[in-house]
């Protein structure tokens, strides 16, 4: 059994597209920099995406349409990691949020 890639070279693989298309963006002129909202929403929407198809991938191994268990397992692994590192921003941001609204003024 073989699988392409694994959870953390996807990951990697991820990380390293965003910070290419960070760097090819022109800040003087025609392309404007995506917004931090629009990031976000890209970033919970690739989520999502990771979720719904692990979980499609689960569904088509219980029913015997998809044989690769190793390929199931990676998929549920790689979702379960990005749904971890979302939190885990989450609760930064809002430790962040918290610590900004503590401070005297």
């Amino acid at each position: 059994m073989k699988v392409g890639m694994n959870g953390a070279q996807v990951i990697a693989q991820n990380l390293t597209n965003l910070a290419n298309q960070a760097g090819s963006l022109s800040t003087a002129g025609a392309n404007k920099a995506p917004s931090f909202t629009d990031r976000l929403q890209e970033g919970l929407n690739q989520v999502a995406k990771t979720q719904n198809e692990a979980t499609q991938l689960a569904k088509n191994f219980e029913f015997g349409t998809e044989n690769d268990l190793s390929k199931v397992m990676v998929s549920q692994q790689v979702s379960s990691v990005a749904f971890q590192l979302t939190l885990n921003v989450r609760n930064k941001a809002l430790t962040a949020y918290k610590d900004i609204m503590n401070m005297p003024v």
